[in-house]
């Protein structure tokens, strides 16, 4: 079935080589190898998580690029979250990149941090590369540093989501002249064609895909995903120091959402802040490692966006994203 695309969500696909506008945001610790590659497989392009993939689920980086080209001829992406938290890590990342361009990849999505450096390493190579963004100040920042397009992160999204609604974050940057992607709340077809329609060139989905049969997740996550209305996603300070979409289960609240005096007294000072932040990422990579595979579900620590309440079914990717673009679509 042939599929009419407006002509910025068609000049997308043409320029990433895909199917489907439609991007499988970076999770972690979600995003494990075989649904990245499921992803790109039924049409869209799944974007690999480099921390979740090695640390989560346990590849060597190459290897597990590799391992996913085997998995799918088509298209992937990679996710750099570039803040120079240290210096070690930077390095770190300088070699991630190195390493998917010299295995094919040429579609790159940075989060975080001033991606110039990443744009002249990726065009250099022929590649593409987009820019979390959540507001016009960070847009900015994107289009100075010669980025392709941008990922707009609203406030329905999943994990950092930002302060503003679809339409607004679309009325405040599609001024820019750069293709615009919708990060949050596309859960179905009416919110995925909404979004096309108002004028993004693609939409990019996590929590749905957390539901699929090519998730690792544990089956506990992915049932709480299924049985979670909007009502249920709530923003937690408590994972990484500022505000975070989770399921609002009996952990988080008896956890609080709220930081106490001693981290916003920290997260204030400009020398300190560093240490608290090093502080909350160290200790949300573990606690969200263990929640998201404990298949007893005791650690109940769960990321998701308000879209988790269009989420009625576990699925298989290919079925996800066939019922996210095609009318009459069944097929699990």
């Amino acid at each position: 079935m042939t599929t009419a695309f407006p002509a910025a969500a068609q000049a997308f696909c043409e320029r990433l080589g895909i199917r489907y506008p439609l991007v499988g945001g970076p999770m972690y610790p979600c995003s494990n190898p075989e649904l990245t590659a499921a992803v790109s497989a039924a049409g869209g392009i799944g974007i690999m998580q480099p921390i979740s993939l090695t640390y989560v689920h346990g590849h060597e980086y190459r290897e597990g690029i590799r391992m996913m080209r085997r998995l799918t001829d088509r298209p992937i992406g990679m996710n750099a979250l570039i803040e120079k938290s240290s210096q070690r890590y930077h390095e770190r990342m300088r070699a991630w990149i190195d390493i998917a361009l010299e295995e094919g990849i040429r579609f790159f999505v940075t989060s975080l941090g001033k991606p110039d450096w990443v744009v002249e390493r990726v065009h250099a190579a022929g590649g593409l590369v987009y820019h979390d963004v959540t507001e016009y100040r960070w847009a900015r920042i994107g289009l100075d540093s010669g980025v392709d397009g941008l990922v707009c992160v609203n406030n329905r999204a999943g994990g950092h989501a930002g302060p503003r609604s679809m339409q607004e974050l679309y009325e405040q940057l599609h001024g820019l002249g750069l293709p615009l992607v919708c990060a949050g709340g596309v859960g179905d077809r009416g919110d995925f064609w909404q979004a096309l329609q108002t004028g993004y060139a693609a939409c990019q989905l996590g929590t749905r895909f957390i539901a699929s049969h090519e998730c690792r997740a544990s089956d506990a996550y992915k049932q709480a995903v299924v049985d979670a209305g909007e009502a249920d996603i709530v923003l937690s300070e408590k994972v990484t120091g500022v505000p975070v979409s989770v399921i609002n289960t009996d952990y988080i609240r008896r956890r609080g959402t709220r930081l106490g005096g001693f981290a916003r007294w920290m997260l204030a000072g400009k020398r300190r802040k560093h240490w608290m932040r090093l502080f909350f990422g160290l200790k949300s990579i573990w606690q969200l490692k263990r929640a998201s595979l404990d298949a007893a579900g005791e650690q109940d620590y769960w990321q998701a966006g308000k879209s988790a309440g269009a989420v009625n079914d576990i699925r298989s990717c290919d079925s996800i994203v066939r019922n996210m673009i095609l009318p009459g679509e069944q097929k699990q």
